[in-house]
């Protein structure tokens, strides 16, 4: 298939000084490049994050009700903010 793809000046200067130092083409560097970035994609596992949630009940009493601004306020009291 035959496509146009736009790429940054600089990007593709280093692309074609990569390519003939490799003796490849632009084209097989893209494609190799594109075949790269797939298969990395398709064997990534999907990102879990851990649980690190701690034993406890909760927010203090005096929080347990409060929006963020009241959090935050809080958490910066007496910091100079």
């Amino acid at each position: 298939m035959k496509t146009t793809i736009e790429i940054a000046d600089d990007l593709a200067g280093k692309a074609k000084a990569h390519a003939a130092r490799e003796n490849i083409t632009l084209r097989a560097l893209v494609e190799r490049g594109l075949r790269m970035a797939i298969q990395a994609d398709q064997s990534q596992e999907p990102f879990t994050l851990r649980d690190a949630s701690v034993g406890g009940r909760g927010l203090q009493p005096g929080f347990r009700d409060a929006d963020w601004a009241r959090l935050r306020a809080a958490a910066y009291e007496d910091r100079g903010g």
